[in-house]
């Protein structure tokens, strides 16, 4: 058999960019969960990969695209003949690879919404049910010649087979599993639990965006070639289609952003950044189904109707269903997914030889196929599902304990302090043993301690005061500069996160209010003696003050003793030099 080399680097290539949706994924789940998990996150991504892949080969590839209605053949370690569904002048074992990272998004998805509080080794487990078992079927049923695609049910590149399946495990697996502890008060009222970094958050997003172009443009699994064109009347080019592919699905993705943006923007009152990037998702996965046989009018409308429905569908599991999904993955790919398989129904012009939609003249017959496929699939990926999360869940367990979710995940499972370690002081780095530091020069630090010198007679009028304010971090110089005029020069300061009895500033997040938003504050710690405190609480005062909430506190504390390390000097005499 002849290869043609474009066909086949642009499978590769597009192998390539879907592999890395595995980082953005990562990334996403991550940012949206809280840092005490993030390790435990990144692990069950790299897993997904790295288990789906043997097992993909193993037995899965085989099942998928094995001849048969139901189901293909039980071919170990992939050896049979598939010449018969490999694409038109590429390898076959460049369209493997194609396939398995496809598998392995499937498996990824259920990550986010299990998030926080799953037993790591029960995650593995179902992890290679997904690979082994569940996706290969339905994905046959879809795309290796089972019976839905002899109906003619049409899902390009996956809104059903990757992304409603994914999403049907997720609901399922986080409705047994159940929710975080602290998610709902004894009303069954939802609580806000923000992700601790959004900017990762966001670049998850953009990576998923750009990687997108391989998983729906590398569907095409060709350069070359022809293909039917709208009506079938005439063909068009691969290329061409390739370029339908990409317009259709980034100008859906770009209305569903906006549409977000702008609904929750009317219902909430500001428009929310989480269900602004899930908007962005939503509209991805609801254009993968027909990309390749809509238009730019179909895809902007498909657009519109994602950008509301992941709004509508992630408050309805958070606050109807009392689902706890951390990340809102089976509001952007169960219910955008199965909207996507539908739409197809609804807006195919014909082109690339699918039936055509209600709307563009075609009756009912393409949107019956495909809401037959829809209810078939759920069916299957539902009841195997619960079978495998009941098993796991009175066998291995399917939940961590209660006191491993609440000191997080990371520590527990993988033995890992903090998955952002190298960005705060942690005892492993600190050395108690005098030996080891040097001062210039190679001379040995000496060791000698000097006695404390007690001196608790303070001097009249020289009391010794502590004076503690919690501030606004941009009237920090200011408040330095005040302090410096007035003789106090000794200051510790230090970042923290607080708010007082008005609970910070209002905010929702994905449409809950936070009930206490801690705020970004400055914590300025002096020792006085020489300076009077009130004029220090004076000239804190002035400095700080802008006459609205949030200006800050001090509070003013008696100092019992003061001791200096370097000369073991006490009380009065320790502070000299330290506020003159």
């Amino acid at each position: 058999m002849e290869f043609s080399p474009v066909n086949t680097a642009w499978v590769l290539i597009a192998t390539a960019l879907v592999f890395f949706m595995q980082a953005g994924f990562a990334i996403l789940e991550a940012g949206l969960t809280r840092a005490k998990n993030a390790g435990n996150i990144i692990m069950k991504n790299l897993m997904d990969f790295c288990i789906g892949t043997p097992i993909y080969w193993f037995i899965g590839f085989g099942i998928m695209f094995g001849t048969g209605s139901l189901a293909g053949g039980i071919d170990l370690f992939t050896r049979g003949d598939y010449s018969s569904v490999t694409p038109d002048g590429v390898p076959f074992y460049a369209f493997f690879i194609f396939q398995t990272v496809f598998c392995a998004t499937a498996a990824t998805i259920v990550s986010g919404a299990m998030a926080e509080r799953t037993n790591f080794v029960a995650y593995c487990i179902y992890s290679a049910v997904i690979s082994l078992v569940v996706y290969p079927i339905s994905g046959h049923w879809i795309w290796g010649g089972g019976w839905l695609s002899d109906m003619g049910f049409h899902d390009f590149a996956g809104s059903c087979a990757v992304h409603m399946v994914g999403g049907c495990a997720s609901l399922v697996g986080a409705a047994i599993l159940g929710p975080r502890i602290g998610k709902y008060d004894k009303n069954g009222k939802p609580r806000a639990i923000p992700g601790h970094n959004l900017t990762m958050a966001a670049l998850g997003v953009f990576i998923l965006w750009f990687c997108w172009f391989g998983f729906n443009g590398g569907s095409t699994v060709a350069m070359e070639g022809t293909t039917t064109a709208a009506g079938g009347a005439a063909e068009m080019t691969m290329g061409a289609l390739a370029g339908s592919v990409f317009s259709t699905t980034n100008l859906c993705a770009a209305v569903a952003t906006i549409v977000a943006m702008l609904y929750t923007w009317i219902k909430y009152k500001k428009p929310d950044v989480s269900m602004s990037l899930n908007g962005s998702l939503a509209g991805l996965v609801m254009v993968t189904a027909g990309t390749d046989c809509i238009d730019m009018f179909g895809a902007a409308i498909e657009g519109v109707i994602a950008g509301i429905a992941v709004v509508v569908g992630i408050e309805f599991i958070d606050k109807v269903l009392k689902i706890d999904d951390p990340v809102g993955a089976i509001g952007v790919h169960g219910v955008n997914g199965l909207l996507g398989t539908l739409c197809v129904g609804l807006f195919s012009t014909g082109q690339n030889g699918v039936g055509k939609g209600l709307f563009y003249g075609g009756g009912f017959t393409q949107l019956g196929i495909q809401a037959l496929g829809i209810v078939c699939v759920l069916a299957w990926v539902g009841v195997t599902m619960i079978i495998t999360f009941t098993i796991l869940k009175h066998t291995v367990g399917l939940r961590v304990p209660a006191e491993v979710e609440i000191s997080g995940l990371d520590i527990a499972e993988h033995g890992l302090a903090s998955a952002y370690a190298g960005f705060e002081i942690s005892t492993s780095e600190l050395t108690s043993d005098a030996s080891d530091y040097e001062v210039i020069g190679s001379e040995k630090m000496e060791t000698a301690v000097p006695a404390v010198v007690k001196s608790l007679n303070v001097p009249e009028g020289k009391k010794i005061t502590k004076v503690e304010i919690l501030m606004k971090q941009e009237r920090f110089e200011k408040l330095k500069k005040a302090m410096n005029e007035i003789g106090v020069t000794g200051m510790t300061v230090t970042q923290v996160l607080g708010c007082g009895t008005q609970k910070g500033a209002p905010e929702y997040y994905r449409g809950v209010p936070v009930e206490m938003q801690l705020l970004p504050k400055i914590q300025v710690e002096m020792v006085i003696s020489k300076v009077p405190t009130m004029d220090v609480i004076d000239a804190a005062r002035k400095a700080l003050y802008t006459g609205h909430i949030g200006d800050g506190k001090i509070f003013v504390y008696d100092v019992e003793d003061v001791v200096k390390v370097r000369t073991g000097e006490s009380g009065y005499d320790a502070l000299q030099g330290a506020d003159d």
